[in-house]
């Protein structure tokens, strides 16, 4: 092991429970070993317990599963009832145990206003018929109440319910009984989900969100009773030396409804600041809590919690190795951690120990790999979302993703088989083949390799000089390190993989090729919109590729997410972007998660990046775009435009036997649906 790692391997205590090493496999929704978002209700769930296990087995300290509501989300069942649940823990927690690993339940009051309620339900609440028909299946006035009657993050047309004192005492009940029955399950401890992330219980701290007149609301121990009282229940029912860590969030970043705050940026606190936040760290750890569990933001700034490529790496440290001044229970930090960054805060001293989430869906050994000195060979998690939490929303949408997504929660865009171990497997090929793939970007690397390790002789053609494809494009702005990590990952893989790879090789006739099966993966072409000028403008990928420089002023037509990043990165190095899009709003697609589209919108709107939405690309000129909006035409300057107006699939050939297309030159996607797409072809041939 690399010495600059050593400080996260040292031992470390919550209470009485020894904690092998500082590293923490923090919590993330769809992980629960309760289940999510499951009809069958609140039951041991398998897949989640596997996936826990093999982290174990490549050791991870202390590990955190996601989210379990006291009460269930689905069929309205209290935990607590279901008694053969806990036997089935009882039986994992010894195997978790044989690893040397630690586990503590997440337990969670629920989400209030930031229920992410879909397209698919929320009509259905709407409606004061349809409600009252779905709720013996699904609550929703229980699952969106809140502190006091407020809109909902995901539809602003609904206003959430307050709970009452009632429903308060009832959840208080359920923790107390639900971690007695942890704790005599042989779990290490539990943890109380949430004075963090405009959760339930946050938004009762956060004067904002709690306009109550009662005893939860109005003053500040008024406004934090509600997680005080939790955890007295949990001491009371399980003993003092039970350990119970608090999901915390040290500052909300929070400037008004669906408005978050930049890095940086000079604002007014609407929710918890720091100054309230020492004083709220002490008195939390005064009423009994043993760990905070750390970072910061809400669902209105949610980019802070679920941080995307576009934050810093490391972008909680400073705040969360702040108030650990205010408090004697040790403190773990969480958000785009860096090894090496936690190692050094934990020697010095600032932090207890590193919280890491979706790196270990990416890659289950990457711990294992570190100490091994190969880290290199670690798969790095790109914090694009889009198969761990692709919650997505955009004007007039509330949560508008399919109810596949919705229950499949923490699967991962780039490692299919993570908490999918079902579905996608390599298991060996009943017939060995031969086996040529077309086109060197990621679907065709992710083939070949699922290919070669099933056993398949194998061959890639690509017509570059260079594996990546149009990936190289899109991993090339400044803030996509993580994209150019995983480009060469795959190169690595494929020179080791025994895949024989046929680059400067442009395959156009697929007859000529000696093989048994034939996947084609030639991406996608960019639309041509057939205006006057077209010529003039850049296409975003020869942008991206340094193939056309750009002035000072720029149009950028299409706000999807390539435009949108686009004009992220002219404005980092200091030009200045015009947006045009057509639809309603910026980045207005399915699976593109909140925490990431937020970001870019709330950035464009804070450095008054110009936006021109619902407007239409009439001509494209010398010194700019002739734009089209309300019936009327007007003209914005430029010295370049790029096009960002979408693709088109290109495939060298469609049709055969034995010809399979997969990635963006069958339907064009994202990186998800090129990677798993790759793996339902190939794990037929």
């Amino acid at each position: 092991m690399d010495k600059q790692y050593e400080a996260l391997f040292t031992p470390w205590k919550i209470r009485d429970v020894e904690i092998k090493n500082r590293i923490v496999l923090c919590p993330m929704g769809g992980t629960s070993l309760f289940g999510w978002m499951e009809f069958t209700g609140c039951h041991f769930d398998k897949e989640a317990a596997n996936f826990f296990l093999e982290r174990a087995k490549n050791n991870v300290g202390l590990i955190i599963p996601g989210i379990a509501p006291v009460r269930d989300t689905i069929l309205g069942k209290w935990l607590w009832k279901n008694e053969k649940m806990f036997s089935e823990l009882k039986v994992f927690m010894d195997e978790i145990h044989k690893t040397g690993a630690k586990l503590f339940i997440q337990l969670t009051a629920g989400m209030g206003r930031s229920w992410a309620i879909t397209d698919h339900i929320a009509p259905l609440h709407k409606n004061k018929l349809t409600r009252a028909i779905v709720k013996p299946i699904i609550d929703t006035s229980y699952n969106l109440a809140s502190p006091s009657e407020c809109p909902s993050r995901w539809d602003e047309e609904i206003t959430c319910p307050a709970m009452t004192k009632q429903e308060i005492e009832e959840i208080i009940e359920a923790f107390a009984k639900t971690a007695k029955l942890c704790m005599d399950a042989g779990v290490d401890g539990v943890e109380v989900h949430a004075v963090h992330e405009g959760y339930l219980l946050d938004q009762f701290t956060m004067e904002f969100f709690n306009h109550r007149t009662d005893e939860y609301g109005g003053s500040f121990e008024n406004r934090y009773r509600f997680p005080v009282q939790i955890v007295k229940a949990i001491k009371a029912a399980c003993g003092e030396d039970f350990p119970v860590s608090l999901r915390y969030s040290v500052e909300s970043k929070l400037k008004g409804f669906q408005k978050g705050a930049m890095p940086g940026e000079d604002y007014k606190e609407l929710g918890r600041d720091m100054a309230e936040s020492e004083k709220a760290a002490k008195y939390l750890q005064d009423a009994g809590y043993d760990m905070l569990n750390a970072d910061n933001g809400t669902y209105d700034s949610w980019y802070w919690a679920h941080p995307p490529m576009y934050m810093p790496q490391n972008c909680n440290l400073d705040d969360v190795a702040h108030i650990k001044q205010f408090v004697d229970i040790p403190v773990v930090c969480a958000g785009r951690m860096e090894p090496e960054t936690g190692a050094k805060a934990v020697a010095e001293g600032r932090i207890d120990a590193m919280g890491v989430a979706r790196q270990f869906l990416a890659d289950p050994q990457w711990i294992t790999k570190l100490l091994e000195e190969r880290l290199e060979d670690i798969r790095p998690c790109i914090c694009c979302h889009a198969g761990c939490f692709n919650f997505c929303k955009h004007k007039g949408h509330a949560n508008d993703q399919g109810l596949s997504d919705t229950r499949g929660l923490a699967r991962c865009a780039i490692n299919p088989p993570t908490m999918q171990s079902k579905k996608y497997t390599i298991k060996p090929a009943a017939k060995k083949k031969t086996i040529a793939v077309i086109g060197g970007g990621i679907g065709g690397m992710e083939a070949a390799l699922v290919c070669a390790k099933r056993g398949h002789k194998v061959t890639l053609y690509e017509k570059s000089t260079e594996l990546g494809g149009v990936f190289i494009a899109a991993a090339a702005p400044s803030f996509k390190e993580k994209d150019r990590d995983l480009i060469a990952w795959y190169r690595r893989e494929i020179g080791r993989s025994g895949v024989e790879v046929k680059l400067d090789t442009e395959v156009t006739d697929v007859a000529s090729l000696d093989a048994d099966e034939v996947i084609v993966a030639t991406g996608a072409v960019a639309n041509r919109i057939p205006v006057p000028g077209i010529d003039r403008g850049i296409q975003a990928v020869d942008f991206l590729l340094g193939k056309e420089p750009v002035g000072e002023n720029v149009v950028i037509v299409g706000g999807g997410l390539t435009g949108c990043e686009i004009a992220y990165e002219l404005y980092l190095q200091g030009k200045k972007p015009v947006i045009v899009e057509m639809k309603e709003d910026l980045i207005a697609v399915t699976g593109v998660c909140l925490a990431n589209s937020s970001y870019l919108r709330d950035f464009f709107e804070t450095n008054k990046v110009p936006t021109y939405l619902e407007t239409a690309l009439v001509s494209v000129e010398e010194d700019g775009v002739v734009v089209r909006k309300d019936g009327k035409e007007f003209k914005i300057a430029a010295d370049s435009v790029i096009l960002s107006t979408g693709y088109r699939p290109a495939p060298v050939a469609a049709k055969g036997k034995h010809i399979h297309l997969i990635g963006d030159c069958k339907q064009v996607g994202n990186l998800r649906s090129v990677i798993w797409g790759a793996w339902d072809v190939c794990m037929k041939l």
